[in-house]
């Protein structure tokens, strides 16, 4: 994983160079481009990493599983009907916790878990937040056509630079307590700041892309992949891949037929991170589970 962020951070710096070739169009073409392939591919096994992970635990068949997985699906589409305000924010927080979980995968030894969780979650939140509020004007449309509901930019400032102090509160915490998370913590604060040149430099779909895919699916696949076949190598990946296959395709589809009915970008972006939300939900959990696992291994 270490010489997986060394081509991240040169990947990250590429994105930024080629910045000043792309036009703000070829920019949200390639970012949803990134988004449809490693972005979707990512989340597009969880049947299978469910399968596996029951597979030790005989209480709950695949079935029953699989079914709790479409309901919350559903559930997540329904609540984006229903009361969008707080969906959306429901999925600004589950992603956050998602994506600190990413990053932060090891601390639940080390840490009481709440702690863990609120710290995860805040490194998620200021990802976001620094993405939010350097393309606050369309992030605010975005919302608006979401919700209804029209966020002051205020807002979404306040909100970042309270995660910030909270985050390095903890952080301060954590390096007093034990010294050899003390060199990840500097590394990751190097993270944010990278992050923050590439939301600041580029659209906001090409922005988020190059992390989502970057810095999120791509270490997740191969999380995945070592927690399926306990190594990853070329032909595991095909594997993988493989099996997605027609999760991906149905998901690839949906997307389509969203963009066929809704082709005005504001409203197509919407719609597309309403539809993320949706499978977020679901993958989340899985995602969770997983650590867990691989925890007690």
């Amino acid at each position: 994983m270490k010489n997986y962020k060394n081509i991240a951070i040169v990947a990250s710096f590429f994105a930024l160079w080629m910045d000043s070739f792309l036009s703000t169009k070829n920019q949200i073409f390639m970012g949803f481009l990134f988004i449809f392939s490693f972005g979707i591919l990512h989340g597009a096994n969880d049947l299978l990493l469910i399968k596996n992970i029951i597979e030790q635990n005989k209480s709950n068949s695949w079935l029953k599983i699989f079914t709790y997985y479409v309901i919350i699906v559903l559930a997540g589409i329904l609540l984006f009907y229903i009361i969008p305000q707080f969906a959306l924010l429901l999925f600004i927080i589950v992603s956050a916790n998602h994506f600190g979980e990413q990053q932060w995968q090891k601390l639940n030894s080390l840490f009481p878990k709440t702690l863990v969780v609120v710290y995860q979650s805040l490194y998620g939140m200021i990802v976001l937040l620094l993405l939010f509020n350097f393309h606050s004007n369309q992030v605010k449309d975005i919302i608006k056509t979401i919700t209804h509901f029209i966020i002051p930019k205020e807002l979404l400032l306040y909100t970042l630079q309270a995660s910030i102090v909270l985050f390095l509160i903890i952080s301060s915490y954590f390096c007093w307590k034990i010294e050899k998370i003390r060199k990840k913590i500097i590394l990751e604060l190097f993270f944010l700041f990278v992050f923050a040149i590439l939301f600041k430099s580029s659209s906001l779909i090409w922005g988020f892309a190059i992390y989502f895919v970057l810095w999120h699916s791509i270490p997740s696949i191969i999380d995945q992949i070592k927690f399926l076949n306990k190594s990853f190598t070329f032909p595991n990946f095909f594997n993988y891949c493989k099996s997605a296959g027609v999760y991906w395709l149905i998901s690839i589809i949906g997307i389509a037929l969203i963009y066929y009915r809704y082709q005005e970008e504001e409203l197509f972006n919407a719609l597309f991170f309403s539809f993320l939300a949706a499978i977020t939900f679901p993958h989340t959990i899985v995602i969770n589970k997983m650590f867990k696992r691989k925890e007690k291994v």
